[in-house]
């Protein structure tokens, strides 16, 4: 009786003993072979001309982008913002970014006036100086009376 126990613990052991050694087996491979599918997908020239995966994002990577300035990207944005939104939200935007990223605060004249002068090309002197607020001193208001003079 002793012997018939053990072949029904061992036959109900079976199946699943053989399905643990076959998803032992072919769990890695079907996991190497989609890893290496995801490599081979992936374009690593950086070119991109499919909608595929790139390896190196070309707005981060590329070198052009590696030499813009925090203060450079923050004023392209903001001038960006002044004609699709107005100079208030642009002047706004540039409070927080300062607040935020205490290390922009030696640009943030050059950066007001050059929003002052943008506002005057887009909005004319006089609407563009009704933006006029006391972010970065006085630096917007001084960049609409250089671009109206």
């Amino acid at each position: 009786m002793k012997h018939s126990m053990n072949q029904q613990t061992r036959r109900g052991q079976g199946p699943a003993r053989r399905i643990g050694r076959t998803l032992a087996f072919v769990l890695p491979v079907v996991l190497v072979l989609s890893g290496t599918l995801a490599v081979t997908r992936v374009n690593w020239s950086g070119n991109s001309t499919d909608p595929v995966l790139t390896a190196a994002d070309t707005s981060v990577g590329s070198p052009r982008a590696a030499k813009r300035a925090p203060q450079d990207i923050l004023r392209d944005k903001l001038l960006t913002e002044l004609q699709e939104e107005d100079p208030g939200v642009a002047l706004t935007h540039l409070q927080q970014a300062v607040n935020g990223r205490p290390s922009l605060a030696k640009h943030c004249a050059s950066i007001a006036r050059a929003l002052g002068q943008a506002a005057v090309r887009v909005y004319g002197p006089t609407r563009a100086q009704s933006y006029a607020r006391p972010v970065c001193d006085t630096a917007f208001a001084t960049g609409v009376a250089a671009a109206h003079s």
